[in-house]
């Protein structure tokens, strides 16, 4: 059975991809601040409008709309007119508003303005803010370890924050029209790709941005961690952001 690949558009990548994310999926885009990965999600929902006639939306969790405009401006990506055209769709979730049905509000966005691709920025914002969704009563002490155990409220918050993140990724599926990208912060110790932890396990694929700093300069590398029903090439790629947005390099143009 042939996969339906979701192309991002931007150049160099999709074909390390095999076409383009499978239709459906759930991806995670992990790296430290100023890696590009609020450039490389803004890049994928504008290819989508303006090159394959697909409906985006992206979840702004506590940045500001115009601060999102403002960059894509700067690579002339006028989302204001994509706006306009009802192609893209900007949904504001400040902190203040944050509840346990933030999914079903992105789901019915998705579904009623038809959305066929989104990103999510960041989900390291909502599992940050995950013990003020739930109320005391509604935990289960049961859910969490053994009648006679004694626990600490660390223990029940990081129970809370891994319990959000697998619920919150899991409701995102129910839009299975729609491929997602979820944007998250490294966690900067250990062998984990995001802070919360398991977020790299929940989602359908894992793409991971550097900015590597060195002697001689620095370099920007991207790196497929996994990505499901896919034959995807695995070894660090260089990328640079450009007037037009961020281009993958091919290999052979790399330097070491």
């Amino acid at each position: 059975m042939k996969i339906k690949r979701v192309p991002t558009g931007i150049p160099g990548f999709d074909e390390l991809v095999q076409g383009g994310f499978p239709s459906g999926s759930c991806v995670l885009i992990t790296g430290n601040p100023g890696t590009g990965k609020t450039i490389f999600g803004l890049q994928y929902i504008y290819n989508g409008a303006i090159k394959f006639g697909e409906r985006g939306l992206y979840v702004n969790i506590s940045i500001p709309t115009r601060t999102l405009l403002e960059q894509a401006s700067m690579f002339g990506w006028d989302m204001k007119r994509l706006q306009d055209q009802n192609m893209v769709n900007f949904l504001n979730i400040s902190l203040d508003t944050l509840d346990q049905n933030i999914s079903e509000l992105i789901i019915e966005n998705i579904r009623n303005n038809e959305i066929e691709r989104a990103v999510i920025d960041s989900i390291s914002i909502l599992a940050t803010n995950a013990p003020l969704y739930k109320s005391l009563n509604e935990i289960s002490v049961v859910d969490i370890m053994e009648r006679k155990s004694i626990f600490s409220p660390p223990i029940l918050g990081d129970y809370v924050v891994k319990k959000f993140v697998y619920n919150f990724i899991d409701r995102l599926r129910r839009a299975d029209h729609c491929t997602i990208l979820v944007i998250c912060e490294a966690c900067n110790s250990g062998d984990y790709l995001s802070r919360d932890t398991v977020s790299e396990f929940a989602c359908d694929g894992v793409i991971k941005m550097e900015h590597i700093v060195l002697a001689g300069g620095s370099r920007r590398m991207i790196s497929i961690v996994k990505m499901r029903s896919t034959d995807c090439e695995t070894i660090p790629h260089n990328f640079e952001i450009e007037k037009e947005g961020i281009i993958v390099k091919p290999l052979k143009e790399e330097t070491i």
